[in-house]
Parts: structure tokens; sequence; C-alpha cells
């Protein structure tokens, strides 16, 4: 059987990739976002752009260009100074929203909130994903401290597709839940201050990875 003898390898790391996707981050504080101020739509293919990024950062740790990043600190900053730009830039977007309009039925401002492209959704997504240097970081010891180096690389490439899939089926998951009609309602009720927590957040978050030093 081709998976035999790395099934028990195969689920550290997708129980692994499941923990980190569901800790607080960029990713998640963008679903949450994508999900209550546009569509279900938008949450989803925000989820694709998010798992299109992963398969960017596992190939690259399969060739071994996560180790010449993780030990080049020119590289690493580089990777940081865009991913926090970037981070920075969406939540100044986010404070500076005016959210909905409170003294309208919620049902005629959401139809008359422009829902954003599907690019601009896949491109949030993958963009907010691949700039983020911790996630480097992420995959590098995944694939160094967790896979073992003798693994095939075709087994490595299904730990990578089922990488994708997790991230894909999680975020979409949080797509699904924040866009049923109920919970949706009453979040967004408090749709500015949706934007502005979640666009501190992104600013926080971009900040902080500026902070990170290179290790």
């Amino acid at each position: 059987m081709f998976m035999e003898g790395y099934l028990f390898e195969w689920f550290a790391v997708c129980s692994i990739m499941l923990m980190a996707i569901m800790s607080p981050g960029p990713d998640f504080v963008m679903a949450v976002r994508q999900s209550l101020l546009y569509s279900r739509r938008t949450g989803v293919l925000t989820a694709l752009g998010f798992a299109l990024g992963v398969i960017i950062h596992v190939t690259y740790s399969i060739l071994g260009i996560a180790a010449l990043i993780a030990s080049s600190i020119t590289l690493f900053n580089i990777m940081k100074i865009a991913g926090a730009a970037f981070l920075i830039f969406i939540g100044w977007k986010a404070l500076t929203s005016k959210g909905f309009e409170n003294n309208k039925k919620l049902k005629d401002i959401h139809q008359k909130k422009k829902d954003i492209s599907a690019l601009k959704a896949l491109q949030i997504g993958f963009w907010t994903n691949v700039l983020n240097p911790k996630a480097t970081l992420f995959f590098l010891a995944l694939f160094t401290q967790v896979i073992n180096p003798e693994t095939p690389m075709a087994v490595q490439i299904v730990y990578g597709v089922s990488n994708f899939i997790i991230t894909f089926l999680w975020f979409s998951f949080v797509a699904f839940v924040l866009t049923t009609p109920q919970i949706k309602a009453r979040f967004l009720r408090f749709s500015k201050w949706i934007d502005r927590i979640s666009g501190g957040l992104m600013i926080a978050l971009g900040l902080r990875l500026l902070l990170t030093k290179h290790s």
C-alpha cells in the first residue's frame, strides 16, 4: 500500500496543521471579517486562497527553500516587511470602513453592500497566508522535525495536499457558520465594530510581525 508505514506520521502532520490553523492569527482574523462583512461565497473563496498559500509553503519546504529563507536574515526580513505591510494596509482599510448604516433595515443594507470579486477574495486569502514568515517557519519545522527526512517525496506531497484540504475545509466551515442568516444578522448589527476590531487585530499582528526577530 502506498501510504503503508506513514499513516502515523500523516496523522501527526494533519493534527498539528489543524491545531495551527485553528489558533488566532492573520488567516483566522481575515476569515472572520470576510465572512461577516461580505458573503459566504467570499468567505469560501478566501479560504481557498489560504489553502493555495499553503501549497506554496509546502512546495518550497519540500524543495528545501524554507531552510534557505529561515537561514537568511535578508530573505527573512524581506518576507517579514512585506507581510507586515500587507496586514497593516488591510487593517487600516478595515479601521476606516464605515460599516453599515444603523438607521436602515439590515436586509436592505446587506443588499447594498457591494461584495468583492472572486479574484480579489482569492488574492486576499492567498497573500495573507503567503506573506506570513511565521508560516514559513512553521512549515520548515513541520517538514524537518515532524516529517522524517527519509520520507519519500511522493508521500510528502500527499501530506501537502492533506494540509491544503484541511485548511480549505476549516476556513470554509468558519465561513458557513458565520454566514448562517441568524448568526450573521446578529453580527452585522455591530459591523462597524467588527471592522474596527478586525482592523485593529490585523494592524497589531502586522506590528508584531515587524518585531519578529530572525532566529
